[in-house]
């Protein structure tokens, strides 16, 4: 069993997941780096020491075993989730309003459930799940996101009265509008252009970085200290659905 307190961070192949596993690395945590993309995993282990497991959040059988793989979890950062679409709800593809629950709201769930003996275990643990803005709020065309979103705010919030008493902090970090390589361009279906769009005269909006430093502030304040919900934005980003932008 390590020494270091062991960080189980998913969706960790890339965007704030990936950020993330740097940012605790550097904090000096055991990263357990977990994704489907094994490949991705295995260069982001040899750059900062982590532990690549492959995990599918949506697998039970995947979420298991990571589990019996892991002796020590001090802290679960899940992450992994995302958008598909942005159809009207007229429109809505119920499939795809399936799959983004079983990431962004059943994944959350197996995966806490899974490590919450562990967790409890370390005497110091912490849950935090990065939800999104859109977990609040509500725009045309996001239906779907929205309410999954809402949904994995919901299970946070009731985890928290829930291990109330046990040694377990319940965290939520909250983004805006965040510009990684993948995310707008899943949600865009591979379109490129529909995917750059969604930045267009937008002066710095989030990085990876950006949220992986808010993350990390929020796991390594004091055992006492629990951050509930963290909302953090750029600055030219006022609600979901204002954002200043230069032409």
């Amino acid at each position: 069993m390590t020494d270091k307190r062991v960080a189980v961070v998913t969706g960790a192949s890339s965007g704030i997941g990936a950020a993330t596993a740097r940012s605790l690395a550097a904090q000096g945590f055991e990263v357990v780096a977990a994704a489907r993309r094994l490949d991705r995993l295995e260069a982001l282990a040899s750059e900062i020491g982590a532990r690549p497991i492959e995990l599918d959040v949506t697998s039970q059988d995947s979420v298991d075993a990571l589990a019996a793989t892991l002796d020590r979890v001090d802290v679960l950062v899940n992450n992994a989730g995302g958008a598909i679409g942005v159809d009207r709800i007229e429109a809505a593809d119920p499939d795809e309003w399936s799959a983004m629950f079983e990431t962004n709201v059943l994944g959350v769930v197996r995966v806490t459930k899974a490590l919450l003996p562990a967790l409890e275990a370390s005497g110091d643990g912490t849950v935090l799940t990065v939800t999104s803005t859109a977990g609040t709020g509500v725009y045309e065309g996001g239906g779907g996101y929205t309410a999954a979103k809402h949904a994995a705010h919901a299970v946070m919030g009731t985890l928290r009265l829930e291990l109330n008493g046990k040694p377990i902090r319940v965290i939520e970090v909250a983004p805006g509008m965040v510009h990684t390589e993948e995310f707008s361009l899943v949600r865009m279906r591979g379109d490129q252009s529909k995917a750059d769009a969604v930045y267009a005269g937008v002066e710095q909006p989030l990085t990876a970085d950006d949220v992986a430093d808010a993350i990390t502030w929020c796991i390594t304040r004091p055992a006492h200290v629990n951050i509930d919900q963290l909302v953090i934005r750029p600055i030219a980003q006022a609600a979901n659905y204002k954002v200043h932008r230069t032409k």
